[in-house]
């Protein structure tokens, strides 16, 4: 049976391993404990069973001839109860045709006996972190299932858990809303969700992009006509606002309203009438009105480039969503739920991202956000994804393709991170090295080791 770890600081994972011979399972057991598992020995099939679980945190290393049940049966019984389990065959009795068939029924490696300290441990490392990034992953699937049954807001992050709170307490209230934020942000995804939860959600969601339309094409497409209102116009046209009613208009780009029609639309909000085009009969409506805008409208609005009258109207409540840069704590989540769609969309197999991926996505700052980000995944999905700074292929390093090492993903996050800063200060070094709190001896060094020339940045 298995005994506990002398030192549990030390712990890197669980292993179970089974051997019915007891100086190899000593010798297995003392090899990895030195290299820091939490070993659990056991000297048959049916003994092991008891552990193992879809849930459980570490790899299966086992004999192929045991006593009773085999090992090969072990195996098919742990890869029924977990399929992305990783199960290590040992045998020294097998050859090439056993190894071959064991990895094709599902093992993730074949070590055959007499074997040294080092080759198990090795192995042991390699199937640990790939059953680690399987949990992570998992983890992750099962928090965007429970965020996306509740708000379709991804995000664990302070500033998401706020949005979050806020659109639960706003959601069925009938006031209206303006939503601020970056282009990308997410700022229609939080007009939708508004909608869904509203009272409202049976009803029409109709959204208009006020950036998109020519004047003279836009009051028209708000408010509609009667025939004979202009050239052209032969018969009624309802227009957006009567078509939503009962429902939610939602006025995307809003600071691009032309400032005549801005008159109209404050008049419907106060008195949720419209008029026709060509007619002076009003026509009330229930609607809700959410707008959406990447600019600051109050500031807009002292001087003279909005209406303050229209601003505070429309502002009853106002959601502030943050940039991607300002919530990188998220950005794992998003890119797994991102890849799953773009997996869905084409037809494939998610991938599942290495640390070095995410390292490289947690340190570039997202000028398009959430949008930018969701590109990237479908690139990644498609196989056509480099690096955020344009350089080798994320999955790999310049060593024949083989997975970053720590060392590698600190020094491509830190490179990444100055970077930034250079160019954010127009190559201005003495600025870029004081906003990283860094010595010029130190920066001048790390952009030796990193071969960047400020020079490019200016």
């Amino acid at each position: 049976m298995s005994e506990p770890l002398t030192d549990p600081g030390n712990v890197q994972g669980s292993i179970i391993f089974v051997d019915d011979e007891m100086h190899i399972r000593r010798a297995g057991e003392q090899a990895l404990k030195m290299a820091g598992f939490e070993v659990h020995c056991f000297e048959s099939a049916e003994s092991a069973q008891q552990l193992l679980s879809d849930d459980w945190p570490g790899v299966l290393i086992t004999d192929v001839k045991l006593p009773g049940a085999s090992g090969l049966e072990l195996m098919n019984w742990a890869l029924a109860v977990d399929p992305d389990l990783p199960v290590v065959l040992i045998s020294g009795h097998g050859d090439i045709s056993m190894a071959v068939r064991a990895i094709r029924d599902g093992a993730y490696d074949f070590i055959e006996k007499p074997f040294g300290a080092d080759r198990l441990v090795e192995v042991a490392k390699r199937s640990l972190e790939k059953r680690l990034l399987i949990l992570e992953n998992r983890a992750l699937r099962n928090e965007l299932r429970d965020q996306l049954s509740r708000f379709n807001i991804i995000g664990n992050s302070p500033q998401m858990e706020l949005v979050r709170t806020q659109v639960a307490k706003i959601a069925d209230v009938d006031a209206d809303v303006l939503i601020y934020g970056e282009t990308g942000t997410g700022k229609e995804l939080i007009a939708h969700t508004l909608h869904k939860q509203s009272r409202r959600r049976d009803r029409p969601f109709v959204a208009v992009n006020c950036g998109a339309m020519p004047e003279n094409i836009i009051e028209n497409e708000l408010f509609g006509h009667e025939p004979g209102a202009f050239t052209g116009a032969n018969s009624r046209q309802v227009g957006k606002f009567e078509y939503a009613h009962r429902g939610t208009v939602f006025l995307d780009e809003i600071e691009s309203m032309p400032q005549a029609l801005s008159v109209k639309l404050l008049r419907v909000l106060q008195e949720r009438t419209i008029e026709r085009l060509g007619s002076s009969k009003t026509i009330p409506v229930d609607v809700r009105v959410i707008a959406a805008t990447k600019t600051d409208l109050r500031e807009a609005s002292t001087h003279g480039e909005f209406r303050e009258d229209l601003y505070y109207r429309l502002a009853v409540v106002q959601l502030n969503l943050p940039a991607l840069r300002e919530r990188r704590d998220d950005i794992p989540i998003l890119f797994e739920y991102f890849l799953e769609s773009a997996a869905r969309r084409y037809e494939c197999s998610p991938p599942s991202p290495g640390p070095e991926v995410i390292a490289e996505l947690m340190a570039h700052d997202w000028p398009g956000n959430v949008r930018e980000l969701q590109n990237t995944a479908d690139r990644y999905v498609l196989g056509c994804f480099n690096n955020l700074s344009g350089l080798t292929n994320l999955s790999q390093n310049s060593n024949n393709g083989s997975p970053l090492t720590l060392a590698e993903m600190v020094s491509c996050y830190e490179r990444r991170i100055i970077e930034q800063q250079l160019a954010q200060h127009k190559g201005d070094a003495r600025a870029a090295y004081t906003a990283l709190g860094l010595p010029r001896k130190t920066f001048e060094d790390k952009l030796r080791k990193y071969d960047l020339n400020r020079k490019d940045y200016q």
